[in-house]
This record gives structure tokens, sequence and C-alpha cells, in this order.
């Protein structure tokens, strides 16, 4: 007797924003804005129609945390599949299916995952990264180059989202703004905008649901109950744009002077070279940043990646580097000297030294800010975009995520500390150009003579 095949129930999608998801066929679905929109069960379900809808699909869900997953995720959607059709594998954190599908949660810790961790060279069909506002747009990016695969299924990328976090305003720019870059194609994006009261099943088991966001803050509320995307940014550095504060590359003049600021831990080195012009205007014109490294190592990276015959007036470090190490009695200061490079001890004052940076991004009389950085530096310009202000005391800058800030952390270094403008070269005397007003009126500008007369 032929087995008769096995009926799994998904359910119904029981609002219009969650029907507009499931029939969304771009690229890059965007689903969410105010919190109980019903979000965890679109990518449930979604996710699971998937695998049953194209055999041998690789589906990835992804959060910050695999904790934050356990509960609304990983436990119902285990929950949808009967054994007969596929079984979760907790040591792999997959499900899979019998007709050769899986669906894997995952986790991202931090950007380096996507390019050297567990993600390196891995392949997806359809990729759901819940709760997008909390991963950087370069992870975002580095999660993109995984949807791949040769065969026919079509390449898929749903984010589910809530206003507000480190990812705001990447995710504003894409999906609510549409201010899209070169190389980004505007049809490849929609953004799903969902709210409590379009989530039926919600208003019905949870009726106090909508007095706990009534009672919220009033900048929390306007996100989490409204889909406010103008309401909770929490962008620290919320004057920094591109138009303004980038600029395309050029030749650094020689006369200018030139400085080196890094942050060091094993965690990450990140080193940022800063000139001066004549007018006081700073110049960001070069990034590295590698973790791992020993100091000797971190040393050799910073000499290596400086051109030979660059001056550099000074190499501005963290005054931690200059702590006397227990186990060896030394400084790290005098291993990065003895290294070749020699260190000058900067201010280490957050607040002061944010406010610093603030006021080297403000604009002057002349319409330019005070500082630029030059595009190719993309590291550093993702993460002044994407810090957010620390929520007890807006004035600092919050430490987490903790990879975004070392970039800007060596920045602050080089803002807190003092930097000698350029002195201009002399200019050329032709003996045979008229004379101006001050040779004819008064035989020439003044000078130490007129003191000696």
């Amino acid at each position: 007797m032929p087995q008769q095949p096995v009926q799994v129930d998904l359910g119904r999608p029981n609002s219009e924003p969650q029907r507009r998801f499931f029939a969304s066929r771009k690229l890059y679905t965007c689903y969410g804005g105010a919190r109980g929109g019903g979000k965890s069960w679109a990518v449930r379900t979604k996710a699971v129609g998937g695998a049953l809808r194209w055999p041998g699909i690789r589906i990835l869900i992804i959060r910050r945390t695999y904790r934050d997953m356990e509960n609304s995720l990983i436990t119902p959607l285990v929950k949808l599949i009967p054994a007969e059709v596929g079984r979760y594998n907790g040591s792999s954190n997959m499900v899979l299916f019998q007709n050769g599908s899986s669906i894997k949660f995952g986790h991202l810790p931090n950007d380096r995952a996507t390019v050297e961790g567990e993600y390196q060279g891995q392949e997806f069909d359809w990729i759901f990264m819940d709760e997008a506002t909390q991963f950087t747009e370069s992870e975002f990016r580095g999660m993109g180059g995984c949807l791949r695969g040769v065969n026919d299924i079509p390449k898929r990328f749903y984010l589910t989202c809530n206003p507000g976090g480190v990812g705001h305003q990447w995710v504003k720019r894409l999906f609510i703004d549409g201010r899209f870059r070169p190389g980004e194609n505007p049809d490849d994006y929609i953004f799903i905008p969902a709210r409590f009261t379009d989530n039926a099943d919600l208003l019905h088991s949870s009726p106090g649901y909508a007095a706990m966001l009534d009672n919220l803050p009033e900048s929390v509320r306007k996100a989490h109950r409204d889909g406010d995307w103008n309401a909770l940014s929490g962008q620290y550095f919320s004057e920094f744009t591109r138009g303004l504060h980038t600029v395309a590359p050029f030749a650094i003049p020689p006369e200018w002077r030139k400085y080196r600021a890094f942050d060091y831990g094993l965690d990450c080195f990140a080193c940022v070279w800063v000139a001066v012009d004549f007018q006081g205007r700073f110049y960001v014109y070069r990034e590295v940043a590698q973790s791992g490294l020993i100091v000797s190592r971190a040393a050799e990276l910073a000499l290596a990646s400086t051109p030979d015959g660059e001056c550099i007036e000074a190499t501005l470090a963290p005054p931690d580097l200059w702590s006397t190490q227990k186990d060896t009695g030394r400084t790290m200061a005098e291993i990065f000297t003895e290294s070749g490079l020699p260190l000058v001890r900067a201010g280490n004052s957050r607040v002061p030294g944010w406010l610093a940076l603030k006021e080297l991004l403000r604009v002057r009389r002349d319409g330019k800010p005070g500082l630029v950085i030059f595009r190719d530096c993309r590291g550093l310009i993702e993460d002044l975009e994407a810090l957010q202000a620390d929520e007890r005391n807006p004035s600092d800058v919050a430490t987490e995520p903790h990879h975004i800030t070392h970039r800007p952390d060596a920045l602050r270094y080089f803002a807190a500390s003092r930097a000698l403008l350029p002195e201009r070269p002399p200019e050329p005397v032709d003996e045979d150009a008229p004379p101006d007003y001050d040779q004819i009126m008064h035989g020439g500008a003044p000078d130490l003579r007129y003191l000696y007369y």
C-alpha cells in the first residue's frame, strides 16, 4: 500500500503586511517597523514553506546571538515539522528535511565571521537576518556574499527589524529613505511596514500589549508602537554624512604634517593616518585594522603600511600602553618603541575625546567640516555611522558592539591631542614683478630693521 503524503499545517498570514511579505520576489525584503507585527511567525513559516517548496534548498536564519533565537524561532519552528518530514539536529543547529532541504540557525558574534569565520565560503539560497538593526552594514553585506549557489532556486535575503540599534542608519537608508549608492539597484529592495494592530492573533491573545507600548518613553513609543524611523536613531555622530565628510583620495602634499593614531588590543589593532593642511583642516587618508597581533607585529604592520619617505610627526596611542605588565615588569609602549614605533601618550578621557571629535566634524564658516575622511577608509566611515550613544550617558559612545569601536577610538586619540599646523614654504620672489602697495607707499613691509634704525 503506497504511503500517504504527510500534511504540514503552516497556518495562514493574518494580515495584509504578512501576505505581502510572503508574496515578495525582491532580492532584499525587509519586514517590520513596529513591535508585535508578527515578524517571528513570518520568518518561521516562510523558512519551512521554502524548505518544502524547493527540495535541496539551503536556508540560513541568523541573529546576533544564538541564545536570542532559541525561544522565539527554533523551538516553535521545530514544532511545525513532523518527524516524517524533517528532524532537528541540536549539535549542528540544523533542521534536515527528507527532501534534502536544510535550515541552519546561526549567529554572528562579529563582522570577522563573515569573511574569516564559520560563514567563510558557505553558500545559502535564502538568508533570514532577524532583528537586522542589531547588525552593521558590513555584516549585512558580508552575509550577502554567502547568497549564492549553482541551482535554479531563486536567491532571497529577508530582513526583519524594529527602529533603533547599531544598524538603524543603514536599514533606514536602504529600505525607508531609498538613498541608494552607486552599485545598489533600487529594484532589489522593498520595505513592508507592520504594526501590532495588524496582528489579529496578538490582539486577541494579549489585549494588554497596546497599553504596554503606550507606557513606553515617548521616543521609544513612537519607534516601537508606530514604527517611526525618525524617533529612535541613537546615532552618536548624527552630524556625520558621507556627502560632506568624505572625499575622493588624493596625493597628500609633502608639506602637510602627518600623524598616526591607533587603538591596540589582541582583538583588534586599528590605526589611522591623519594629515593637516595649512588652514588646520584634517584629512584621514589611510586606515588599517587587523586582529590577533602581538605588540611587535602590530608595530610592524603600522610601519609597513607607511610608505618609505613619508614623514610622521608623532604616533598617538592610548595611555594604558604605559602600564607596567605584572609578568614582565615592562610596558607595551616600550615594546612598540623597541620595534621601531615610538609613541606619544594620548588623552584617554572618553567624553572629552568624543566631543573633541565632534568639534572637528563641525562645519566651519567656509561651509566645510574641520575633518574629512578619504572614501577608501571604508571601515572607519561605516563605524562612525554605526556608533550609538550610550543609553546611560548620552555624551559617551556605547561600547557595544565592541568590534565597531576600534577605529573610532584611534581617531578619538588623535582628536584629543594637539596637532601642529604645517609651515607654508616661502613664496619665491620675482625680482621683475611690479612693486605692490606697501613698497610704493612705505618702502616695503616692515622687518626687524624697523626696530634698529
